[in-house]
């Protein structure tokens, strides 16, 4: 029940009692002294008695149903504040922190409470902008050394007098260089992503050219593990977008679901038209998301797969990226997954119709 309803109910609960207590005062006041030896008396007090009943009921009724009414409506006036700024703070999320909230500027509490709101989010704008401030520079910072280690690393490798032993360390060196690289450039994409800092190329793209380009690419990844890629659907489509970052998420997808996949297993990929939007979907035979962590797939870093997350490559981060180029494109992406059930990833996106 709603802070209307139960006050609205109070309120009128109380016009009630106090008007069922008037009545009794109202009675025992003007009704006369009762006088036991004659009937005629006790029929008097008897009609006196419904007379007053009377007009409770043909005065009071209407008056407590005016006292319901105003009391709604006295309610929902007070509390309109209230739902206005629970819906503008509804619409706040960790992009737009830079919003604030609207002010009544009456200096009420509500107002009060508004101005506090108001603080807090210019609060966290300014420690999520820091946060981006500091991945942006420590990612940027790291790129130089780690692209000299890469080459010096890679120059070792080409030294004809190593060992087997030393050999096999170095190129294990160079390939956890090249995943920390790869971390690095990812952070380096979502906080410039974050910060506003890119700009798409929009340009009239052919995503069923994309999605085949894509199919090619993930035979070649899934050959050494023994996955049947599948093409089910290709419809000719086109979309508005960066061609650049609809093939990075092409990739990212058909990536995890190659790397979180069973032996031996399928990876299935289908475009088609839905309405005025191109449908992507690729489906693997993974044994399914627990619905516990499923909300978390998106999150950066967070890698809820304890039976890969060891020995499958990567860091955690593609499907932050993914989602932010659907995003970016004005689409949505989204997972469906069960326990036992094979994992199908969907994206749309807008169709070009110009």
């Amino acid at each position: 029940m709603t802070i209307r309803a139960r006050l609205t109910f109070w309120y009128a609960a109380i016009m009630f009692v106090s008007l069922l207590a008037t009545g009794v005062l109202t009675y025992r006041e003007f009704a006369p002294e009762p006088n036991i030896d004659t009937a005629q008396q006790i029929a008097e007090d008897a009609s006196d008695f419904r007379e007053i009943l009377r007009i409770l009921f043909w005065c009071g009724v209407p008056a407590g149903l005016l006292a319901l009414g105003g009391g709604w409506w006295l309610m929902k006036k007070s509390l309109a504040p209230v739902a206005g700024l629970t819906q503008a703070a509804e619409k706040i999320g960790a992009q737009n922190l830079n919003q604030r909230l609207p002010r009544t500027g009456n200096g009420d509490e509500l107002d009060r409470l508004t101005e506090v709101f108001n603080g807090m989010l210019a609060r966290l704008d300014d420690s999520f902008k820091r946060i981006r401030e500091f991945t942006l520079h420590a990612s940027h910072e790291l790129k130089t050394p780690l692209t000299v280690l890469s080459g010096e690393t890679e120059t070792a490798l080409r030294d004809e007098s190593l060992s087997a032993a030393e050999r096999e360390r170095a190129a294990s060196q160079l390939d956890e260089l090249r995943r920390l690289a790869r971390i690095v450039d990812g952070l380096t994409l979502l906080a410039k992503a974050d910060a506003g800092q890119i700009t798409l190329a929009m340009e009239s793209v052919r995503l069923d050219e994309l999605v085949r380009d894509n199919f090619a690419d993930v035979q070649i990844l899934a050959e050494p593990h023994g996955i049947q890629v599948k093409l089910e659907c290709c419809e000719e489509i086109s979309v508005n977008g960066d061609r650049h970052r609809l093939r990075q998420l092409l990739l990212n997808l058909a990536d995890n679901a190659v790397k979180y996949n069973q032996p031996q297993g399928s990876v299935t990929m289908c475009l088609r038209r839905d309405w005025n939007f191109a449908e992507f979907k690729i489906t693997n035979t993974r044994q399914g998301i627990p619905a516990e962590i499923l909300p978390r797939v998106f999150d950066r870093f967070f890698r809820g797969d304890p039976a890969h997350s060891q020995t499958v490559e990567g860091c955690g981060l593609g499907l932050s990226i993914a989602q932010w180029i659907v995003s970016a494109h004005d689409g949505t992406i989204k997972i469906e997954s069960a326990t036992m059930k094979p994992t199908t990833v969907a994206v749309r996106l807008p169709l070009d119709i110009h």
